[in-house]
């Protein structure tokens, strides 16, 4: 995180599942001498994963939302900046963690689009809707036939 800190990024991100103090710890190496430092932000659970390859994968029982939100505490408990989860948790991290706390939403998809391996999906529109503070929209620009097009489309559902 050092390392990172000294790069000209304005966010990174680590796994939530690290641990607090682990969190705690990556916090501190991201912080400059002077205070400064990029947002930090941890990985809750990837939109990718569904509850059933969580509890066979992971070996994690509990539903995927209540993981989510213990995840997202220990992040602002370990003062982070914010957490990375799906579109349909946004909202809720907003209730449990405070509206300042970012949440970044991989997972965006275009109400006509394919979803590929994504299990928790939602549109632009939604997305902002619900709470996102930043959307990741990866395939539905990078493989559209028109990249800049699909881009600008993305950037008016989100804010208009």
């Amino acid at each position: 995180m050092s390392v990172l800190s000294g790069l000209d990024v304005d966010m990174t991100n680590l796994h939530a599942g690290g641990t607090i103090a682990m969190m705690e710890a990556a916090l501190e190496g991201l912080t400059r001498p002077d205070g400064t430092r990029p947002l930090l932000i941890a990985v809750t659970q990837l939109t990718s994963t569904s509850e059933e390859r969580m509890k066979q994968d992971l070996l994690i029982d509990k539903p995927i939302d209540e993981v989510v939100m213990h995840y997202a505490e220990n992040a602002k408990k370990a003062g982070l900046d914010g957490v990375v989860c799906s579109p349909l948790e946004a909202g809720k991290v907003h209730d449990r963690c405070g509206e300042s706390f970012i949440t970044v939403t991989p997972g965006v998809r275009f109400a006509d689009g394919e979803i590929g391996d994504q299990k928790r999906v939602m549109t632009p529109e939604q997305a902002k809707l619900i709470g996102s503070d930043y959307i990741v929209v990866g395939r539905p620009i990078t493989a559209a036939e028109d990249p800049v097009a699909a881009y600008e489309r993305c950037v008016r559902e989100f804010v208009d």
